[in-house]
């Protein structure tokens, strides 16, 4: 047995110490001013703030904190400074601004600005002490050489690493080194390329179109890049794609393009879609730039409805013609678990809700689809801890739940990568801040079976966060390519691990009973049902031959003994053929009648909007007979009026006639009386 040296950082609260330490905060005020020049203010008042929160722990707190990962003291308790105090104020308003953020997720938010803002911070304060040594035993017992089609290969290599660095000892289960020639099953290789390496880089987005793989983006050394680099699998040569800018179409519009990191590359209809990631200067929302791998030119996508808000770390699964898009963290450091979906056939966002229990918000997270309906979610971090858990998401009901799962499940990751072979889900990679996920992992999504395919020892690129993860195919069998990462150093190396399909756990795939949460859709056809069957009985034999030369034996005096499983499960799959078929024809019955009821409701529905019609029409005609009738009614009012004023009128002439007729009899009564006429006073 040999010893060889893996390292790995500092544990908290020991690299909080060093971070802050690093950044040059030692509880004075010369320091917070030593802080500003280096870092922008606004990056300043965010390590002073979190500083400050952890500032008042005690010894108990810290041994607490190095034990449980928890800390309950440290919020801002000080009276706000004076006005006349600007500086003071601005300091104390980014502390009180943290509320009652617990100390560790504190601790791990300023050292996580620290690596964002300058990643090699360690390495470049601290290159004289030593980092702490994990002794990792290694069997250096050798294996026979592999044949393949006539030819035997020598003796496969794995890496090994002291400090970050490659040694010359390699170890056998971590990677080989092979010339192109993946022989073993689950195990990782690395074959050899040609051409120039694209820059080593993590959170880079990574895509397979017509037996090549496109990197796009990514961050090496906090900096965003923007090149575009491609790797022919065909003969195993990368290259850098020179690209430009497309002229404005329908569909499209010029942009300029911004270096990014932490979005999300989709292939699609012979194009990659790069969807959100974070940007030196990011939009208020998600923008989808599209890159033609015919014309080498980008343009952004002319989307319609609302998008989601600018983000990175989110997940994208293709559904069908669909893109759903879950989380990410914000430009403002916000973790989000929100739904959006794009349709890609009329370019239209739209926000989904959901019930249940959805996942706390995370980024950095992985993301399938199985059976088309059953979205799942696993794993990811916020800015304290890394989750492993799962969640599933039904698309038809939109409903979240957490099944039950069989296996022992993984660790809990971030930054880590997936991929889909058939009904298995493959995750690579990752880290839950203290080091790297070492074991590659499968889920059976049919049977929420988890198993380990492989598993790696030391710092290498498979235990890194931000690598990428795509499927390729090799002598026609399904090969994963793994890219990039991060784990204390950037990666640009290529690795090769072609899975057996077949879990460690062996579970029955058609015996064991489906979890509630992700049964089969009850209206699939006969035809997908007895595609099913054959390509499961292939799987079996496969396996059966695979177990059968592991062991040495010959498959000739076995076969009457394979015959007979394959006739035992032949015949139990006929059988649950069978019933299938009866669960068809009654689900068809049952179509048909709702289909007849729905005819029978649309008959009424008929009569109900003709008898509404002839109604309206009714009311339509009584308005206006209410409106003759008002206008008459005020006509009426009209000649009652002029009436009054001829009756007030004609008394008026009455009264005066009367007056006229009593002063004219009066007169002549006197005459004939003889009373004396009244002498004229005129001279």
């Amino acid at each position: 047995m040999a010893i060889t040296r893996a390292t790995s950082g500092p544990a908290y609260p020991e690299r909080f110490y060093a971070a802050a330490s690093y950044v040059g905060l030692d509880g004075s005020d010369s320091s917070a001013k030593h802080v500003s020049s280096k870092f922008s203010n606004e990056t300043a008042l965010i390590f002073y703030a979190l500083y400050q929160q952890n500032l008042q722990l005690s010894v108990d707190d810290l041994l607490d904190i190095t034990c449980n990962h928890q800390a309950t003291v440290g919020p801002c308790n000080t009276p706000k400074p004076s006005a006349w105090r600007p500086v003071e104020k601005s300091k104390w308003k980014s502390w009180q601004g943290l509320g009652t953020m617990p100390s560790i997720e504190a601790m791990r938010l300023f050292v996580k600005i620290l690596e964002e803002e300058n990643p090699d911070w360690y390495s470049r304060e601290f290159t004289d002490i030593p980092d702490p040594v994990v002794d990792v035993q290694i069997s250096q017992t050798k294996d026979e050489p592999v044949v393949e089609n006539g030819n035997s290969l020598s003796e496969t290599k794995t890496v090994s690493a002291e400090n970050g660095r490659l040694s010359e000892t390699q170890d056998k289960d971590v990677v080989s080194e092979v010339t192109n020639s993946v022989s073993v099953y689950n195990q990782w290789t690395a074959p050899q390329t040609s051409g120039q390496r694209p820059k080593a880089r993590y959170e880079h987005g990574a895509a397979v179109i017509q037996d090549k793989m496109y990197i796009y983006g990514g961050n090496h050394n906090g900096r965003y890049l923007g090149d575009l680099h491609v790797l022919d699998f065909k003969n195993w040569t990368w290259s850098r794609v020179e690209t430009k800018v497309a002229t404005e179409s329908e569909e499209t519009s010029p942009t300029l393009l911004s270096p990014c990191a932490g979005h999300s590359l989709i292939p699609w209809d012979n194009k990659l879609l790069s969807i959100g990631g974070h940007t030196k200067n990011p939009s208020e929302s998600m923008q989808v730039k599209i890159f033609d791998t015919r014309t080498c030119t980008w343009s952004m996508l002319k989307t319609y409805g609302k998008p989601p808000s600018s983000r990175g770390g989110q997940s994208v699964t293709i559904v069908g013609k669909t893109l759903v898009i879950f989380g990410g963290q914000d430009a403002k450091r916000s973790l989000l678990n929100d739904l959006h979906v794009l349709d890609l056939e009329t370019m239209t966002w739209d926000e989904l809700d959901s019930i249940g229990a959805s996942p706390s918000p995370r980024s950095d997270h992985v993301a399938a689809v199985h059976a088309e309906r059953y979205l799942l979610i696993f794993g990811g971090g916020s800015h304290a801890t890394c989750f492993g858990d799962l969640h599933v998401l039904d698309l038809q009901t939109m409903e979240w739940s957490r099944p039950a799962q069989q296996g022992e499940a993984p660790t809990p990751r971030s930054g880590h990568a997936g991929v889909i072979i058939g009904e298995n889900w493959f995750i690579v990679g990752g880290g839950d801040n203290k080091s790297g996920a070492s074991e590659s992992v499968v889920l059976n999504m049919s049977t929420l079976t988890w198993s380990v395919v492989a598993s790696v020892e030391g710092r290498v690129p498979l235990a890194s966060e931000g690598l990428s993860l795509v499927v390729s195919s090799y002598n026609g069998e399904d090969v994963l390519v793994s890219f990039g990462g991060y784990n204390g150093r950037y990666n640009n190396e290529i690795n090769l691990l072609k899975p057996s399909h077949k879990s460690t756990l062996q579970p029955k795939t058609l015996e064991a009973p489906l979890p509630v949460s992700l049964s089969a859709v009850n209206n699939a056809t006969t035809r997908d049902i007895e595609s099913e069957v054959e390509v499961s009985q292939e799987s079996r034999i496969r396996e059966i031959l695979m177990d059968n030369a592991k062991a040495g034996s010959k498959v000739e005096g076995n076969s009457e003994h394979i015959i007979a499983i394959i006739k035992s499960e032949k015949e139990e799959l006929e059988a649950s053929l069978n019933k299938e078929q009866m669960q068809t024809l009654q689900l068809r019955q049952e179509l048909a009648e709702g289909e007849s009821r729905n005819t029978d409701l649309n008959k009424e529905l008929q009569s109900i909007r003709g008898q509404l019609a002839t109604e309206q029409s009714r009311c339509f005609k009584l308005e206006v007979d209410v409106a003759e009738l008002k206008q008459k009614l005020q006509t009426l009012e009209t000649l009652q009026k002029e009436l009054e004023l001829l009756q007030r009128q004609k008394a008026v002439s009455e009264q005066a006639a009367s007056n006229t007729k009593r002063q004219s009899s009066g007169g002549v009564w006197g005459w004939l009386a003889g009373s004396p006429q009244e002498k004229d006073d005129s001279p």
